[in-house]
């Protein structure tokens, strides 16, 4: 057998790339079993060896929500637009939980998984991908859970709970952006922490002080009240655009702008292409510095 016979007996031919944007779309098809195995391993990870198990995908977002509606909408007393404290605070709350926990989750790709990239190869995307649709079946528990508690608000006279149908039917929508969102800065981070290890430690805290410059314990139309000079700045926020939506579409809530909605869409692309780039760039030589 001569050496072209040779070469093209082989099934695939691993190449170095320089490109800056240089990513195995194809290779990500072909492996997407290989995606789906890493959903249900994340599943068992995560439940294993755990009374409750994936019941506590219901009782997290249960007991948060409990406690924001005391202590925000009971003692503090803080605005929610005219809806259900509950209902406001869960929707906040399922959106929050689903963003912060696909950029933890991301965010810890490399450093976590090195053992297993530095023996086999794989498209290295299908890890945070991975953990984005583990964490939207997630969601999707969570996410019926508060269809059950609008439908029992609802039921009642003088709710405040006035769905809307042509925001509802934007609900896909959201959610990916948001997990693309999560994605994105996720491996901005794991891609930063290669070399950087202090930052996966601010993560967290970080995350935390984010959700308090987000409308999740609180609502947009107080901001808008009590500092409307601070509006603009407080609204290039990517996610504060979603979870506003969220609210609009399910609860009904007011003071919603569609412009606020683009520029959201505008920041996750620009996220996105700068983490993919980052990624692309620091999974060549990861494993030299890991």
């Amino acid at each position: 057998m001569d050496r072209r016979d040779r070469n093209n007996s082989w099934d695939m031919v691993i190449r170095p790339r320089k490109g800056w944007f240089d990513i195995d779309f194809k290779g990500l098809v072909r492996y997407r079993d290989l995606i789906l195995l890493m959903v249900k391993r994340n599943f068992t990870i995560l439940y294993k060896q755990t009374i409750l198990g994936p019941a506590w995908v219901i009782i997290q977002p249960l007991l948060t929500t409990l406690v924001f509606t005391v202590v925000f909408g009971n003692l503090a007393g803080l605005p929610t637009d005219g809806v259900p404290k509950f209902l406001f605070y869960m929707a906040g709350n399922i959106m929050w939980h689903f963003f912060s926990q696909c950029l933890t989750v991301t965010s810890e790709t490399f450093v976590k998984n090195s053992k297993l990239f530095g023996k086999v190869y794989f498209p290295r995307l299908v890890m945070p991908i991975s953990t984005v649709l583990t964490e939207m079946i997630n969601f999707a528990v969570q996410f019926v859970l508060f269809i059950i508690f609008i439908a029992i608000y609802a039921a009642r006279p003088d709710s405040g709970v006035s769905p809307n149908w042509q925001l509802i039917a934007l609900t896909p929508l959201m959610l990916i952006q948001l997990g693309i969102l999560g994605l994105g800065f996720g491996i901005i981070i794991s891609a930063l922490t290669t070399k950087y290890r202090d930052l996966a430690m601010l993560v967290s805290f970080g995350v935390h002080l984010w959700m308090y410059a987000t409308p999740v314990t609180y609502s947009t139309s107080m901001i808008a009240d009590k500092y409307p000079q601070l509006l603009g700045a407080y609204m290039l926020n990517p996610i504060t655009p979603i979870i506003e939506l969220f609210r609009a579409a399910y609860l009904g809530v007011p003071r919603y702008s569609y412009g606020y909605s683009l520029l959201s869409v505008i920041v996750t692309a620009v996220v996105l292409i700068v983490g993919v780039i980052l990624f692309s760039r620091v999974e060549k030589t990861f494993m030299d510095t890991v």
